[in-house]
């Protein structure tokens, strides 16, 4: 990166209302939601790199107020097959405590499954053993993504009907980092010094050494990403129409 490029580069950040990850310190979970970082594998764009990014950064989201219920032990379920009902949801989920509500998300006009839900438990603890335990399961054919309640619970949140979100797919060009499904990665220290360098820049392998412990790096913070999500293609398969359970 060139002198002019870095001083643009901190020009920008400079601009955004929160401090860059960095490679000593940054975090796998967002702790708040900011569309630019939601938007980069490892948080520290400072251009947002698709159009639904411009468009959740123009967004002014307020959480509905009519919601009840204590954000703080309450899940929530995507993904859902359109044919899923409530009562599937709560045999399953009663399983890691007692759950005091449950609500599967409806279109108001038409009816019919928006396929997510909130589930509501008596304890946190129990909130936070489901989304360990039962995050990838497979519920009638699909497999799930369980995650916090996020509008209520992390500041700045935006949707992701206006762009923002977590998860998404590859074929749209549009994930979003920083959520249980998709965590973000290690920022590489493309600037930082090889160990055992003494500084300056004058040895002619240092450029070398650097590319050569950034790729080691970006490996291995593949390999733990994919190994991470690799449980969300097995899991426990959760059928409505025999209600048995197989691993």
């Amino acid at each position: 990166m060139s002198d002019e490029e870095e001083e643009l580069r901190k020009m920008r950040a400079s601009s955004l209302p929160y401090e860059l990850p960095t490679y000593y310190k940054w975090e796998q979970r967002a702790t708040f939601y900011h569309p630019m970082m939601a938007g980069s594998i490892d948080g520290t764009d400072v251009v947002p790199h698709d159009r639904a990014v411009w468009r959740a950064m123009r967004s002014k989201y307020k959480p509905n107020k009519r919601v009840v219920g204590d954000p703080n032990k309450t899940i929530m379920i995507r993904h859902l097959p359109p044919d899923t009902k409530e009562s599937t949801l709560r045999e399953l989920f009663s399983k890691c405590g007692e759950i005091t509500n449950c609500r599967l998300v409806r279109d108001l006009v038409t009816g019919k499954s928006r396929r997510y839900a909130f589930i509501e438990y008596q304890h946190r603890r129990d909130a936070k053993s489901a989304i360990h335990e039962l995050n990838g399961t497979v519920i009638d054919g699909q497999a799930v993504v369980v995650d916090e309640e996020c509008q209520r619970t992390l500041k700045g949140w935006i949707p992701r009907r206006f762009g923002g979100g977590f998860g998404g797919k590859k074929e749209s060009g549009q994930l979003r980092f920083g959520g249980v499904e998709r965590p973000f990665r290690r920022p590489i220290p493309v600037n930082s010094k090889p160990i055992g360098s003494s500084g300056g820049g004058n040895d002619r392998n240092s450029g070398s050494t650097k590319r050569s412990m950034n790729n080691r790096d970006y490996n291995n913070r593949q390999h733990q990403y994919d190994h991470s999500n690799s449980r969300s293609g097995g899991g426990v398969e959760y059928n409505n129409r025999d209600k048995r359970q197989r691993r």
